[in-house]
């Protein structure tokens, strides 16, 4: 038996290190276990978000939209650009350094925060000891007062299309392409699927999205859905809803794709196809079974409010618990169990976690749709307002979509804040902030924005609630 920590965290991604950090910082003896390997057999920190999700998505997606940009829209700005090509090993080079230097970083705050890394693959025992099975098959058992297993995600597999490699990928392996696939098949129209097809449509790809549910971004407000479906359409984003797959087969270098439509059985033919049909927790073979800890039949880790699971001193946060798999989700759950188990009595408010996809123009949300509320027969009012009536969004050519604000009809508090547009990952932070401090959508119609900018739009979808828009005619109130 070795050393007994105050914490022992399990996993080193956006919720696991950043509650190793904070626990530290709280004066806690903590110790993150950690199996990711590099090449070289180095431990590597960050989990899924740093090494093969959030970063270096971001990095391709980043890339190919200046690439978009330059080859086929400088023109009309007035540049006028000749020869414009991607070096596909360059911008995987890029990649892999800035996710280099992000992992890098984790274990230089692990060190001045007085985090002990284990390099290991952990396992839960009862009474709060921690199992370690090191590379070379060597175990150790440690022993916590506290336990938080942050053991993130895995890609979901699908029966009709197994995974074979070179042909048939993941979101990870779709993020290794050495070049660019002449046609591309997708599977899955949610948030991973939107950004990776966008990524290798932008860079010549002609891309195929199959997606079986017949609405596109159920979980986003169908009006800003709607508007982000018309334009990802204008961008070469062949999405096909009610496509179920029905089988998959690789045959001379070829990815034969079977799937059912509302016309019958259809075939595609691809050079790559990625699965991207969702993700599933990591708990496979991660509890002993007298832990006390209860998963429920997807394998999610059941917690409270808190975090806190029904073994006294063992805790779950981000991807292996109930609610979004979104990275600061996690670090934010992160940050209460530290704060919990140092005595103290945070809480998330899970009212206000924003959700974001990637693609241009972005789309991002935080709070309910109107969808929700109709179903929830809640009385709300509307106010929105097109970029395409922004100065600052012509400006930068990028003059697509809406900002959307839904408040209650009596009280005028914000319920919903929803965007699709330039940089909307960005504008939705405001709507979180007046959301957090139970702002109105007066509030918002009563601060002063900067002009020109994006964020004039919130202004107005603000004044546009109560029918006081200035830039754009207001809806009529019903009578």
């Amino acid at each position: 038996m070795s050393d007994k920590y105050d914490v022992i965290v399990i996993g080193a991604g956006p919720g696991g290190y950043v509650a190793a950090i904070k626990a530290a910082q709280l004066g806690l003896k903590t110790a993150c276990v950690e199996y990711w390997t590099s090449a070289e057999g180095k431990q590597v920190l960050g989990g899924t978000c740093l090494n093969v999700g959030c970063i270096p998505s971001k990095a391709l997606l980043e890339v190919s939209h200046k690439y978009e940009e330059a080859s086929e829209h400088f023109a009309e700005q007035g540049i006028e650009a000749q020869g414009v090509e991607i070096n596909i090993a360059k911008m995987m080079e890029r990649k892999s350094g800035i996710v280099n230097q992000l992992t890098g970083g984790i274990a230089q705050l692990f060190k001045a925060n007085g985090v002990t890394s284990i390099h290991g693959r952990g396992r839960l025992l009862a009474n709060r000891q921690v199992e370690v099975t090191d590379g070379d098959g060597k175990v150790t058992v440690y022993e916590a007062e506290n336990v938080i297993i942050a053991t993130g995600s895995t890609p979901v597999e699908i029966p009709p299309a197994p995974l074979k490699e070179g042909f048939i990928v993941d979101s990870e392996g779709a993020l290794e392409f050495d070049e660019v696939p002449k046609r591309l098949g997708v599977i899955g129209a949610g948030v991973i699927g939107l950004e990776l097809g966008s990524v290798w449509a932008r860079l010549g790809s002609e891309v195929t999205i199959l997606e079986a549910q017949d609405t596109f971004l159920p979980a986003v407000d169908q009006q800003v859905a709607k508007d982000a479906l018309k334009q990802f359409k204008k961008q070469g984003l062949n999405i096909n809803l009610k496509a179920r797959v029905t089988g998959t087969s690789v045959k001379r270098n070829l990815v034969y794709v079977n799937y059912e439509d509302t016309k019958g059985e259809q075939e595609l033919k691809v050079d790559k196809l990625i699965v991207a049909v969702g993700r599933r927790p990591n708990t496979d073979n991660l509890l002993e079974a007298d832990t006390g800890v209860n998963l429920d039949e997807r394998g999610f880790i059941f917690v409270d409010e808190n975090c806190q699971t029904n073994a006294p001193g063992v805790w779950a946060v981000g991807d292996v618990v109930r609610g979004p798999m979104l990275a600061h989700k996690a670090s934010e759950e992160g940050v209460m169990v530290a704060e919990r188990i140092a005595g103290h009595k945070p809480q998330v408010n899970y009212d206000c976690i924003p959700s974001v996809i990637y693609t241009a123009p972005e789309v991002a949300w935080v709070g309910k749709s109107e969808e929700q509320l109709k179903s929830e027969g809640e009385a709300y009012k509307v106010g929105t307002f097109p970029f395409a009536a922004n100065g600052r969004a012509m400006a930068a050519n990028a003059a697509s979509g809406l900002v959307k604000i839904i408040a209650d009809e009596k009280t005028d508090r914000i319920l919903g804040f929803h965007v699709s547009g330039p940089q909307a990952s960005e504008i939705v932070a405001q709507g979180v902030i007046a959301m957090e401090f139970g702002s109105t959508a007066e509030d918002l119609a009563l601060t002063c924005f900067a002009h020109p900018t994006l964020s004039e739009s919130v202004h107005e979808a603000a004044l546009g609630v109560n029918g006081g828009a200035i830039h754009i005619a207001n809806r009529r109130k019903k009578k």
